[in-house]
């Protein structure tokens, strides 16, 4: 799920930390699970793309290691390299332009740009503006705790009594409420808040955003404190149907190519190649 306070904290890590991230040290040391959003039985028919020259796609550069600018400008990232590898597997030309991003769907229906990809969520509110490919990630809920004092597991009977830190307000928090309601709730204004008080043992675990937690357990703020506790939370009621790329409404077309590119790249390895550069640890 894509919060303010989310998109601050990761825009707040250092491009030193994402080069960490993305060494071959750092991937050797590591091999998550890979997920898949594709059914291996589904079959879908190449589209023909014959008319169409190249995909305008747009993104925003500052959500590390989604989509950012590198020094010199070049736009990098998992969604920026998703995007390119599906010009690539469609053999069609692609662009990548970078606009501020609470603009990006209004460029997209005004015809700045044929797709955007940029982590946005496909929520009811959305859907009322454009239309989504499948999801190519979601963003589940986990729990990250100290080493060496983690409780034994990630259930409801292990974490009765504990204290659970969380961002208040959120998903995350209500979810804890339902379905872990032994444990002792300590809710902080935002993710890093949270993260340092895990760090500092103020709490025995903290529940939230999985993407934004390995970002940060991969990073030099965490000091190499902490690991996940337990496996993902992916309840759609909670935390989201997933993230696609947006089209317009009117483009089934292009939605029914990208669909298939997607599928292509999750058979052929693609997709697995692209995330375990960017998240060596992952975060499902």
């Amino acid at each position: 799920m894509r919060m303010n306070d989310v998109r601050s904290r990761i825009f707040g890590a250092t491009l030193a930390a994402l080069g960490a991230l993305l060494s071959p040290a750092a991937l050797a040391a590591s091999q998550p699970f890979t997920p898949s959003f594709w059914d291996p039985a589904l079959r879908l028919e190449r589209p023909d793309l014959s008319g169409v020259r190249a995909i305008r796609f747009l993104t925003a550069d500052d959500y590390p290691p989604l989509n950012f600018a590198l020094d010199d400008g070049t736009l990098a990232g998992f969604n920026v390299e998703i995007a390119r590898a599906i010009c690539e597997t469609l053999e069609i030309g692609c662009t990548i332009q970078s606009r501020p991003f609470d603009t990006l769907i209004d460029s997209l229906t005004t015809g700045k740009g044929d797709a955007v990809i940029a982590s946005i969520s496909a929520t009811p509110a959305t859907r009322a503006q454009v239309d989504f490919s499948l999801p190519y990630y979601q963003t589940p809920a986990r729990f990250i705790a100290r080493k060496g004092s983690a409780p034994p597991d990630a259930g409801p009977a292990a974490l009765a009594g504990k204290t659970i830190g969380v961002v208040a307000g959120s998903s995350h928090e209500a979810y804890l409420k339902a379905f872990f309601p032994g444990a002792k709730q300590k809710p902080y204004p935002n993710a890093s808040a949270l993260e340092e008080a895990l760090r500092a043992s103020e709490i025995d675990a903290a529940f939230g955003d999985g993407l934004t937690f390995a970002v940060w357990l991969n990073g030099e703020s965490s000091q190499n404190c902490c690991a996940f506790l337990g496996g993902p939370f992916c309840e759609s009621r909670f935390f989201g149907e997933g993230v696609g790329i947006a089209v317009r409404t009117d483009d089934a077309q292009l939605r029914q190519a990208l669909n298939w590119a997607l599928a292509q790249m999750a058979s052929r390895g693609t997709y697995a190649e692209i995330y375990l550069k960017y998240f060596p640890i992952g975060f499902y």
